[in-house]
């Protein structure tokens, strides 16, 4: 299956630009990474495609984004999307100037979907993933919806489609220079230290969960394992 990649934004028009050229081409070399990391994941996860997405263009001064969707036998039974924002002087509700935005939906099984507990498993599918293959996050927040289509008029008589759908944010830990030093720092050890690939992993793992799909092998991991695993 051919992997495309994901999209980098220039510096959204109209907004500041903190940080200037140094920005910019540290968030290049991050999305960049991104694009890489898609394309291992791609060669450990073959269900998986990837392919461009525009990122959203008010919410960051830099933002790239990727879609992913999860086939088998050539259908379509999951899709999401990731976007990684960055604001060199943070946001209010952000732990530092980066934030990852999470988008999964796949289909459900209608037994599955009636259970009262599907939302706080599904969230567990993230924050699990996220414990297991990064170095930590900071400020989870997100939904968890169940999704039921019925056909009316000519599609009477269809039967109901049950799906689930995850929208999420969180902030990955550790990139908060601090005060009086160089706002990219914390973007430069993000990806020198290879978290990001983590992040990336974490969202896909939960996409293939939702979709049904069973666990990575033992012994197969996504990426190389990161040494701290906490939770802020």
């Amino acid at each position: 299956m051919a992997t495309t990649y994901a999209h980098i934004m220039r510096p959204v028009s109209g907004l500041a630009e903190p940080g200037g050229a140094s920005a910019s081409a540290t968030f290049g070399r991050v999305a960049a990474d991104l694009r890489a990391h898609c394309d291992e994941l791609s060669t450990i996860r073959p269900e998986l495609t990837f392919e461009d997405v525009p990122a959203p263009k008010t919410l960051a001064p830099y933002a790239s984004a990727v879609a992913a969707a999860v086939r088998v036998d050539d259908a379509e039974i999951g899709n999401g999307r990731l976007v990684l924002l960055y604001d060199p002087a943070g946001q209010r509700g952000w732990a530092g100037p980066l934030r990852i935005i999470a988008y999964i939906r796949a289909e459900l099984d209608p037994e599955i979907a009636a259970d009262p507990l599907i939302g706080q498993v599904g969230w567990s599918w993230l924050t699990e993933a996220l414990d297991s293959r990064t170095a930590g996050y900071a400020e989870p927040s997100g939904t968890v919806t169940r999704v039921v289509t019925e056909g009316f008029g000519a599609k009477h008589g269809e039967p109901a489609a049950t799906g689930f759908e995850l929208r999420a944010s969180w902030s990955p830990a550790g990139t908060d220079p601090g005060p009086g030093v160089d706002p990219t720092a914390g973007l430069a050890g993000l990806a020198e230290s290879g978290d990001l690939a983590g992040h990336l992993a974490a969202w896909c793992e939960t996409l293939c969960a939702a979709s049904g799909l069973p666990p990575l092998a033992a012994g197969v991991t996504a990426f190389r394992p990161v040494g701290s695993r906490r939770r802020q």
